[in-house]
């Protein structure tokens, strides 16, 4: 008799912590971390030069997703059948992902995606190939981001006038590769800073 008045105690103390449990409200779920920008402001570098070639010559020359490992000088890795779309190129030790999300015979459009942690800025560049005539044509590169995150007015200027400086770099180079078939010299690297005299 005695034990089975201990049994039906602990069955009804189970009883109460279980109903209890099931009182108690839930854990909130951690709050969600948002990449979207408050108020974004969104800019645009079109940049173009001549060359003196026909556009789909040009394009031959440059127009390959990962082509600007030549004419930008870095690596550039590409899975995904190159051209087409949601083609993904790896550039800058594969610290960088860009993915082609258009393109026409003699244009392609990427963006870099989303990444965890950082705002997203909506980074996206186009480069075209663009005939004016039989013989010479235009490549024009235009850059499309959001820049409302760096510090101000001075910070946006200077990433503006960086990035119009790295890509008419890559332009010019790419009109000495389509016209010539060949990259110009590389410039030299800047001086190292001297070691400061030993005291």
């Amino acid at each position: 008799m005695g034990l089975r008045i201990i049994t039906a105690g602990a069955c009804a103390v189970a009883a109460l912590a279980a109903t209890a449990a099931l009182a108690q409200p839930p854990a909130a779920p951690p709050a969600a971390v948002s990449n979207a920008v408050d108020k974004p402001t969104y800019v645009s570098i079109p940049m173009e030069v001549t060359v003196n070639k026909p556009a789909a010559e040009v394009w031959a020359k440059v127009g390959k997703f990962c082509d600007l490992g030549v004419w930008m000088r870095i690596d550039c890795t590409v899975s995904g059948p190159d051209g087409q779309f949601g083609a993904v190129r790896k550039i800058a030790g594969g610290r960088v992902t860009e993915v082609l999300v258009g393109m026409t015979p003699l244009s392609y459009t990427y963006t870099q995606p989303v990444a965890a942690g950082r705002p997203y800025n909506l980074y996206h560049g186009t480069l075209e190939a663009r005939p004016v005539n039989a013989t010479t044509s235009k490549l024009v590169y235009t850059l499309t981001f959001d820049n409302s995150m760096l510090a101000d007015d001075a910070a946006r200027a200077r990433d503006l006038a960086q990035k119009r400086t790295q890509f008419e770099g890559a332009l010019a180079n790419m009109k000495v590769l389509a016209e010539t078939g060949a990259m110009p010299p590389a410039p030299p690297a800047p001086p190292r800073p001297a070691a400061p005299a030993a005291k």
